[in-house]
């Protein structure tokens, strides 16, 4: 899905109406995503919730094809002669993926839960809030965790949690357990603050990058 082709289709979605008369606005239909696709490409899967307070559903939604996963979002928008919906973010997901991407949206909160890889796995959590921007609304990074680990118990792996918005970050060693059920015991648990900066989805950072950034600084 190209995001300018889907930016255009998207502006020209809205429908005129009186400010008095808000009427309740549906979200995207399954229909108008499917006409954005090209060839090779699916929607994975979808979510839709209140994301930017304004009452009216916003749509979260991920375009996977053979090479490539994107998530997009798409928010509702009211002005003074008409309503629609706007493009709010988008970021590039891992390719690999162990199934459908989880999505959520409570009290304004889209979270993103996906797993990634193979007998090694990646798990990433993005958490994000609609920040009001000079020239749109768009999606903030709030938090971010990642665990690292072998599906198999094949060797250690590694954790994180960043709250993005406070700056505190927690990371553990996953040790893989020598006694009793296969599993995993943490070990190493560090608590320390990173720098707050504002983070947009386009610049989500990947997870994995992260994880092994942070855990690598003693």
């Amino acid at each position: 899905m190209r995001e300018p082709t889907f930016l255009a289709a998207l502006l020209l979605s809205g429908t005129a109406h009186a400010a008095q008369d808000r009427p309740a606005l549906p979200p995207v239909s399954d229909q108008f995503l499917l006409d954005q696709l090209e060839l090779g490409e699916e929607i994975e899967t979808r979510a839709d919730g209140d994301l930017n307070g304004d009452g009216d559903a916003d749509t979260v939604f991920v375009v996977a094809s053979p090479d490539e996963r994107h998530l997009y979002v798409v928010l509702s928008y009211r002005g003074e002669v008409d309503i629609g919906h706007e493009p709010g973010g988008h970021f590039k997901l891992e390719p690999d993926p162990l199934g459908p991407a989880g999505l959520t949206t409570n009290k304004g909160v889209l979270t993103i839960r996906d797993l990634t890889g193979g007998t090694t796995a990646l798990s990433a959590t993005y958490r994000y809030r609609a920040a009001i921007t000079k020239d749109r609304p768009r999606m903030r990074l709030i938090g971010l965790d990642a665990t690292a680990y072998s599906r198999t118990y094949a060797h250690d792996g590694n954790e994180m949690s960043w709250n993005v918005a406070t700056g505190n970050t927690i990371t553990s060693l996953l040790k893989v357990a020598t006694s009793g059920d296969r599993g995993y015991d943490k070990l190493y648990t560090r608590k320390f603050k990173r720098p707050v900066r504002t983070i947009y989805m386009e610049d989500t950072p990947g997870a994995e990058e992260e994880l092994v950034g942070v855990t690598k600084a003693k």
